[in-house]
């Protein structure tokens, strides 16, 4: 009833953003119960998460597997575009690059912050090229159940950084790709990619980007 209240206040509603966790309970029974209960309420509308992903060496419940690999069926049936986001790849990033020796909740929190707001910046400000979340599923999404994506970020910086330097646009590029970049721990080496999108934010030369 609430979010149905909330949908009939918006002018024109794009879709739904979901975050939520596969490895506990809450977020994988009852994230994907929602997931699938608005995708019956507005089939139309894009369905996007943003699911953070259990990983082996960070783990803290003995039944994650189980609810991962139920959770993802209802992914794969009921979502659009699903952003997968792991716990190892962010403490990965916190202590690697960020070279945090003891990274809080709070750390991880402003790099998935820092992720969704990039996503989801054409949404909210204008530019080059006006994407939305259905666009980005055009150009995205070779097949409808093939709609999981690795994000990776750059420049990445940590809470309440004061100092920063310049950074080109290939270098932003060549971070972008960077395994140590990535949100989730998994090495897209020994794969191939179907399809990649870059979201550049800022006073960017389209020039460059082309180039």
């Amino acid at each position: 009833d609430v979010v149905r209240r909330e949908a009939e206040g918006c002018d024109c509603l794009q879709g739904f953003q979901v975050t939520h966790s596969l490895g506990g309970g809450t977020g994988a029974g009852m994230g994907t119960l929602l997931i699938s209960k608005i995708r019956e309420e507005f089939p139309d509308r894009m369905m996007a998460t943003f699911s953070v992903v259990p990983s082996p060496k960070v783990s803290d419940t003995v039944v994650e597997p189980y609810n991962a690999t139920l959770s993802v069926h209802q992914l794969v049936e009921h979502s659009d575009e699903t952003f997968c986001i792991d716990n190892e790849a962010l403490y990965d990033i916190c202590m690697r690059t960020l070279k945090l020796s003891n990274p809080s909740y709070g750390d991880l929190n402003h790099l998935v912050s820092a992720v969704m707001s990039g996503v989801t910046t054409c949404l909210r400000f204008p530019g080059q090229l006006n994407s939305d979340l259905r666009k980005l599923a055009v150009n995205m999404v070779p097949f409808p159940r093939l709609h999981f994506f690795m994000v990776g970020f750059a420049p990445l910086t940590s809470r309440g950084a004061h100092s920063f330097r310049a950074v080109s646009v290939p270098e932003l590029t060549q971070q972008m790709f960077d395994p140590k970049n990535m949100m989730a721990a998994s090495d897209f080496r020994n794969g191939r990619y179907l399809t990649c999108s870059a979201i550049f934010r800022g006073k960017v030369s389209m020039k460059e980007v082309e180039d």
